[in-house]
């Protein structure tokens, strides 16, 4: 043969589906889609407003949760989400819809302000840096992004907003009568007039600035307080209870956390539990995200009992189980319970247990030794089951409000100021807790429950508590109240009742949430829009002075400590910067220039994200929050959306009691006081699973190199040592990362989306593995060669009709992939795909040009890049992205016929081709006609024949 006959190398590559190919493509595609403003949504007014054609379609908001910057990039994992809302995103827009989809970026927060410290490079500057990097990696996965509508939130106009909606939940206050937060100036008003009486009878005109404010702090939605808190001396800065782990330990870094009394900043989330659980109804979230926001919240009914104790002071409790008072032998209050320090007394009273004093002299010696001792405890630490009892006799005597009976108060650490009210009324017979602590502490107990066992009614001599709710109520008789003989639904109610007329108790609601601290002893965050006045009354600015940016520092570090030195106290960064901190303002009341110390918290990295979604849709407004028609057209309630929201929210499930609670309470405050008609930020949520990949340790256990480990035998060795391998996560601290870049060099970015959709289903965490990556080149190299000829380059189309085989195939497909686009299921989308393009490769001939462009449809939302070039090729000008996806034929998705098997016995004797639409009458005559049927019978009697058309026929005999 002459060589001249065949293709050089080069040539022939040239037109095969290739890395190289697939390279050129998409940055070629990526460009033009830039150019044209392929992915832009307009807007139904302002500077964002477009065609009132693709306005007027079904709007459909999609997002991703907010990413973080990071200075290592994007590893595989990170994309799963993006890139299966761009397919979403993909195949809405070709179903008609006018599509919102962006990104920002989530910039402010720790790891920035750590780098900082380690390198002494601005956060600034490094976290823009990182973004840029990221939007590089991005747009290389061809994500369909509007990117005029993209920000961060460490922009100064971004985070001016943010200052504001602070400002705007400062100046509002929860007015529990009309169930919604109103203007402060509402509430000032209603003293002034008198129609709101003041705490104490005062009148507003006779307070100074000072009272006033102190006031209308215990009423404000963002206020300052002295309280417990979450004090982690490792980072420097306390924590909301959200970031504190199970064990005890801060979320980042892993330092022990104290409990701690500092002035903070926060918020008073606490006023929308019951919203917040109400309305989560309305939602179409994952069950196990509503189960744990609904968990965290923690609402719980029972009773507020008040125990007289000392001169004049009461220790109010909050208990579930009011039926039980008559069995509450012994009080018990947090060490941090401000009455602690009112009701010491000098010295033991008489007959005062020597377990009880924990060998101090006197009481206040007892208190102080052991209110350390509990201080040095994480609060998992302090209510730990296994662990013994600890605690200490205050001196004081409370009086139980049913009996009469003078009860003793301790100080233990199982009791907390976070929950409840910081006091417990024990009944160590009906409680486990409360059984241990009055087994070490020789306390009485006393039954009120009967046992349904066989146990003495003595609880001296029990291994532990009898707890029911189905028992019967005993030795519970005292002045105008019996309870014996009642259940326990019924004692509640009696007991409660007979407490509210004597004013002593009433019956209540009680809630597990706090309220949201928001103070971070940080440099790298939003600075609060709060100044002071030399007599330390806060004040906020005016907005005309927002944005309140960050000032320039050269020590970007909180003071941080031994991460177990419980006795340390904050110190910011902001602090140092005194000429930032001390101003001279005129805060446009009146008063004039004066001299003001700025707040020098910062607010938390989860201030930005709680209304990102808000910035997305008018990004560009300077002198509104939103426009409320976009915010309207974008978010607003609609049919089978009550509550508003975004449609489609995909992020990890980690978050369910930070950014969603957190965005939650923001979206209906802001709602309450009318900037927005959404009640919920976020409509429909979708949690996407993980992408592990094994991670290889060595006989240390410290990760090695995933790409130099070598297998032999099933047996893994790294630099000729064995090591173990186990499945994990992955990331560059556990050296198994492999990068986007990586696998968009050596297959494209097409054939990437493709397999971290294929993987599995999205809600699944499904492993990594390289070497089946291509599996989903092969798809695209097979799906071009049915359209493109490798040697020439040329369409190999046709333009006849297809059979009615492959016209079955298509529309079969086109039904099912739809199917599952719409349900997000693009692993079985990709599947259906798969086969039918299987099915065209085999027929061993040319495409037709029909079949052939529903083909290349189908795949466009999955891999963008080779079906615009495709189309483009079959001779079209308008972009991939704006067509319609293929709707199937009902004639064709239906089977000619079925394959109906017939049982006799449970064996099947025949299989008939029917009808699918064939009746139970018409295929039972039809079975019993076959003469394999009928030889099978063999004249046998008939009792039964059960019939499940078109598929099955079972006779019985």
């Amino acid at each position: 043969m002459s060589e001249t006959n065949t293709p050089a190398p080069e040539a022939a590559e040239a037109h095969r589906y290739t890395a190289a190919m697939a390279a050129d493509i998409e940055a070629r595609w990526q460009d033009v889609w830039d150019a044209r403003g392929t992915y832009e949504a307009p807007n139904p007014t302002g500077d964002l407003a477009g065609d009132p054609s693709v306005v007027a379609r079904p709007k459909k908001f999609i997002m991703d949760m907010f990413p973080y910057p990071s200075g290592a990039g994007l590893h595989v994992g990170h994309p799963l989400g993006y890139i299966a809302t761009d397919v979403f995103a993909r195949h809405q827009r070709m179903t008609g819809h006018n599509v919102l989809h962006t990104l920002g970026f989530d910039a402010f927060g720790l790891p920035a302000e750590q780098y900082a410290v380690q390198t002494g490079t601005h956060p600034r500057v490094s976290t823009e840096a990182n973004i840029e990097n990221m939007k590089v990696q991005l747009r290389r996965l061809g994500l369909g992004h509007d990117r005029r509508r993209s920000f961060a939130t460490i922009d100064s106009d971004y985070y001016k907003w943010t200052q504001w909606i602070f400002l705007q939940i400062y100046n509002s206050w929860y007015d529990v009568d009309a169930a919604k937060a109103r203007p402060i100036a509402e509430l000032v008003a209603s003293f002034e007039d008198g129609t709101r009486e003041l705490p104490g009878g005062a009148s507003w005109a006779a307070l100074s600035a000072g009272e006033r404010a102190d006031v209308l702090n215990e009423y404000r939605l963002a206020y300052a307080s002295d309280a417990p808190v979450n004090w982690c001396p490792g980072l420097g800065t306390v924590l909301a209870n959200e970031e504190v782990t199970s064990d005890g330990r801060s979320e980042r870094g892993n330092f022990p956390v104290f409990k701690a009394k500092l002035s903070q900043w926060n918020m008073r989330i606490t006023a929308y539990a019951d919203r917040l659980l109400d309305d989560l109804d309305a939602l179409d979230w994952p069950e196990a995200i509503k189960l744990q926001q609904r968990n965290w919240i923690g609402r719980s009914e029972g009773a507020r009992v008040d125990f007289a104790v000392g001169d004049g002071d009461a220790i109010t409790v909050f208990t579930t189980r009011p039926d039980t008072l008559f069995g509450a032998t012994y009080m018990v209050l947090a060490p941090e319970h401000e009455l602690v320090a009112k009701i010491v007394p000098a010295e033991w009273p008489e007959g005062t247990r020597q377990v009880w004093t924990g060998g101090a002299a006197t009481p206040g010696e007892a208190v102080d030794a052991y209110r350390k001792q509990a201080a040095s405890k994480s609060d998992v630490e302090r209510q730990a089951e296994a662990k013994d009892k600890t605690g200490v006799f205050t001196g004081a005597f409370a009086v139980n409000p049913v009996s009469g009976e003078q009860v003793p108060v301790f100080i233990a650490d199982y009791v907390l100021m976070g929950y409840g009210t910081g006091a417990i009324m024990a009944v160590p017979a009906h409680d486990t807790r409360d059984f241990a602590f009055a087994q070490a502490f020789e306390l009485p107990m006393r039954c009120v429950v009967q046992p349904s066992d066989d146990r003495d009614e003595d609880p001296g001599e029990w291994d532990d508590a009898f707890s029911s709710y189905d028992g019967t109520i005993v030795n519970s008789t005292g002045e105008g109240i019996a309870l014996d003989g009642l259940g326990v639904v019924e004692a509640k109610a009696a007991i409660t009742d007979w407490m509210a007329v004597r004013g002593i108790g009433e019956g209540t609601v009680n809630f597990r949430l706090r309220d949201w601290l928001f103070s971070r002893q940080r440099y790298w965050g939003e600075p609060f829009p709060i100044v002071y006045d030399e007599d330390g009354v806060a004040y906020p600015l005016p907005e005309s002075m927002l944005p309140l940016e960050l000032p320039e520092v050269e020590d970007y570090s909180p003071r941080t400590f031994e991460a177990d030195d419980a006795t340390s106290k904050p110190e910011t960064p902001l602090s140092r910067n005194q000429a930032w901190v001390n101003v001279e303002l005129d805060l446009g009341d009146g008063r004039g220039v004066r001299p003001f110390r700025r707040e020098t918290n910062t607010m938390p990295n989860w201030a930005g994200s709680c209304w990102y979604e808000l910035r997305y849709l008018d990004p560009n407004n300077g002198s509104a929050l939103v426009d409320p028609e976009i915010e309207q057209y974008w978010m607003g309630p609609r049919e089978g959306q009550p509550h508003g929201g975004v449609d489609l929210y995909v992020g990890g499930a980690e978050h369910a009691v930070l950014h969603l609670l957190y965005a939650r309470f923001w979206s209906k405050v802001l709602f309450d006081l009318g900037h927005v008609s959404s009640v919920e930020p976020f409509h429909k949520l979708f949690n996407q699973g993980m992408i592990q990949a094994y991670v290889y340790r060595d006989e240390r256990g410290f990760p090695v190199t995933a790409t130099e480990v070598e297998e032999r035998d099933g047996k893994f060795f790294f630099e000729g040592e064995p090591i173990k391998r186990e499945m994990g996560k992955m990331g560059k601290s556990l050296k198994n990362a492999v990068t986007p870049d990586e696998i968009c060099e050596e297959y494209g970015a097409d054939t990437l989306r493709l397999y971290e959709m294929a993987m599995g289903p999205l809600d699944v965490s499904r492993p990594w593995d390289t070497r089946a990556v291509v599996g989903q080149y092969r798809l695209l190299q097979r799906l071009w060669r049915n359209v493109v000829d490798e040697e020439t380059g040329a369409v190999t189309v046709v333009d006849s009709e297809p059979g009615e085989d492959t016209l079955r195939a298509l529309h079969k497909a086109i039904d099912g992939v739809g199917a599952d686009m719409t349900a997000l299921r693009f692993n079985t989308a990709i599947a259906k795909i798969t086969e039918l393009n299987n099915t065209l490769t085999k027929a061993g001939r040319p495409l037709e040009r029909s079949v052939a462009e529903r083909l290349v449809l189908l795949v466009a939302p999955l891999a963008p890049h080779v079906a615009e070039e495709l189309w483009q090729r079959l001779g079209h000008a308008e972009s991939v992205v704006h067509q319609d996806f293929p709707v199937a034929d009902p004639a064709y998705v239906v089977d000619e016929s079925v394959t109906c098997v017939v049982q006799i016995k449970g064996k099947v004797k025949a299989r008939l081709e029917v009808s699918p639409a064939i009746s139970d009458a018409e295929l039972e005559q039809l079975a019993l006609g076959d003469e394999a049927v009928v030889a099978a019978l063999g004249g046998a009697e008939i009792r039964k024949v059960i019939v499940r058309a078109p598929k099955l026929v079972n006779i019985v005999v």
